[in-house]
């Protein structure tokens, strides 16, 4: 793995965290209206212990950055978001224990192992209304782009956080079948699932600041 791989995933474990932490109250408000809104608070309170110790994770390789994100995630999130979270940086940290350079593949890899964990440890399916229902399509997304033969990586940036955000809206047209939103039944249809949409804002905002990412060539565009 290279040093720019690992400084890579860095600086999109640090926008992730940011983006929660900024976005504690917005997240919550989205809980709230079907579940108990502490989503929010509870994934703030990790990601801000995420960004204190990001600096002193391991820089060796990329697979050891996220598996101490996945660590820290799994320890200081709340709820039941500290086990889904965890339990997908970790399976996207394993997904990299043999790779030397994360190619687009390697990412959908990546995305496609983080999600089968979550939906092993949280026992959802594709359609239950969970933040599977933007991540599957999103990295479905991005393996069409592959097959495509996209290369520029701010256009597969940009088409993740289009395809995320496109799959988090469409939430809203689902029944809540886990979680405490699914006590609320039929009342659950109508508004988007909360983690679903912050996957889509951790998205939007990763794509925004990709052009200064390490080893940018126009690290001050737009």
């Amino acid at each position: 793995m290279t040093g720019s791989s690992v400084d890579t995933v860095r600086f999109v474990v640090r926008s992730i965290a940011t983006t929660a932490v900024e976005n504690e109250d917005y997240f919550g408000e989205l809980d709230a209206v079907v579940g108990d809104g502490d989503f929010g608070f509870s994934l703030a309170r990790g990601f801000e212990k995420v960004l204190e110790d990001i600096d002193d994770y391991p820089d060796d390789t990329a697979s050891a950055l996220l598996q101490a994100a996945a660590m820290t995630i799994s320890s200081r999130v709340g709820g039941t978001s500290g086990p889904i979270w965890g339990t997908g940086f970790l399976r996207a940290s394993l997904s990299l224990r043999d790779t030397d350079e994360i190619d687009l593949a390697a990412v959908v890899a990546l995305l496609r192992a983080a999600a089968e964990g979550i939906q092993a440890r949280g026992k959802a399916q594709l359609g239950d209304k969970t933040l599977l229902d933007a991540l599957i399509p999103a990295t479905d997304a991005l393996a069409a782009a592959d097959a495509e033969g996209e290369a520029d990586s701010s256009a597969l940036v940009a088409r993740f956080a289009a395809a995320t955000r496109e799959s988090a809206e469409a939430t809203s047209s689902l029944r809540a079948m886990r979680g405490r939103a699914s006590y609320s039944g039929e009342r659950s249809i109508g508004s988007p699932d909360a983690g679903a949409v912050a996957l889509a804002v951790i998205a939007e905002r990763l794509a925004e600041q990709w052009p200064q990412r390490p080893g940018a060539e126009n690290p001050d565009a737009g």
